[in-house]
């Protein structure tokens, strides 16, 4: 079995995927204001068109950013220790969901509930030790998957491991075999979501936790094994027509008519959840397999960039929902109030990241970046 040998090179289509990514979860929280979803602020006007392709994205996004992690946890744990590696982690991920729960998310539960506030200053008071994770929910699964990695690497490492990683090279030789196990997470999402209808970000909810620790060990299987990350790229286009075919299932069901006379409503969702699985699946390996087949190199700007797109996350969303308090009151449309949110939080964000977190090394530990060596 050919095994990845991570000081051998630099996976650069993994620093361009995660910045992409991350951007991208960035741009849904600046349309939600407008896209008539019910978010912590809304515009008064609002868009169905825009709803309709932010859905379809949802698919897309959180999957493919936690399978990114796996694999980049498990190139980790071939540099470092166990140990090490937990260290790392509660530095890393613990301290900073910590940070954003104690200063970061009370600013948006204070404008969601402005009324009941005398001050932002007041409502910290009472906001601070509440602990809400909110957008931050994302941190906690992966500081508890990265947990999960250190028992899962062992089991790669092990016979077990060995037999299922030539299992996985073998089935990944077909252009479908990858693709085929995308029936796994059919099954796990659609059975997790029948006996546990949950629709909470809480790392408690099997439905959508068991759901997303799929894909993050699927990074750490796929990358243990150069001959699988190979394939990734070789078919690519196969995994292309997968994923229009998905899309094309996705929005047939979406723009159904009403289904209720011929079918109860579990197993309409159902559906759903297939279809849904389907365009993750396909979509994931449609981004890696182009990624790892077009792109070799991480720019100087880039790697800059991939490190600083953590605290520009952790930030984003209370940013964005402070700034759009403000401009959903504008006497304009949709287009311009959206741009507007877009250009300023980005700026904001960008600014605090880059003059206010990077420079210093106690802003740097607090949002999870490397101290800077004092040589």
């Amino acid at each position: 079995m050919d095994k990845v040998l991570p000081q051998s090179r630099r996976y650069s289509e993994l620093d361009w995927l995660r910045v992409i990514l991350i951007f991208a979860v960035f741009l849904h929280h600046i349309f939600m204001p407008f896209n008539g979803d019910g978010w912590h602020v809304m515009n008064n006007e609002s868009s169905k068109v825009l709803d309709d392709i932010m859905v379809y994205f949802e698919q897309l996004r959180l999957q493919t950013l936690f399978f990114i992690a796996g694999a980049g946890s498990l190139l980790l744990l071939q540099k470092m220790s166990a140990k090490s590696f937990m260290i790392s982690k509660f530095h890393r991920l613990f301290i900073p969901l910590l940070v954003g729960m104690i200063l970061i998310v009370p600013p948006q539960n204070y404008i969601e509930n402005i009324a009941d506030y005398e001050s932002l200053l007041s409502a910290y008071s009472q906001l601070m030790w509440s602990f809400d994770n909110n957008h931050l929910w994302f941190i906690e699964f992966l500081l508890i998957f990265m947990l999960l990695a250190i028992p899962f690497k062992r089991f790669l490492d092990g016979a077990t491991g060995t037999v299922w990683l030539k299992w996985l090279e073998r089935l990944s030789q077909s252009q479908y075999g990858l693709l085929s196990l995308g029936l796994v997470l059919v099954i796990v999402r659609g059975l997790a979501k029948y006996l546990m209808p949950d629709d909470s970000h809480h790392i408690e909810n099997l439905s959508l936790s068991l759901f997303y620790v799929l894909f993050f060990f699927a990074g750490m299987s796929f990358i243990y094994s150069g001959q699988i990350w190979q394939t990734l790229a070789l078919h690519r286009r196969t995994y292309l027509i997968s994923l229009l075919i998905s899309s094309l299932l996705f929005y047939a069901y979406y723009y159904s008519p009403d289904l209720s006379p011929y079918l109860s409503l579990t197993a309409r969702w159902q559906i759903w959840w297939l279809v849904c699985s389907l365009v993750s699946w396909s979509g994931l390996l449609t981004m890696v397999g182009f990624a790892s087949a077009y792109i070799n190199r991480t720019p100087t700007w880039l790697q800059q960039t991939n490190e600083l797109i953590y605290p520009f996350y952790i930030l984003h969303q209370t940013v964005i929902v402070m700034l759009a308090f403000y401009i959903v009151q504008w006497q304009a449309g949709i287009m311009v109030k959206s741009l507007s949110l877009l250009v300023s939080a980005f700026i904001i964000c960008a600014a605090l990241c880059y003059w206010v977190i990077k420079p210093f090394n106690l802003m740097r530990y607090l949002f999870g970046l490397k101290i800077l060596s004092k040589d």
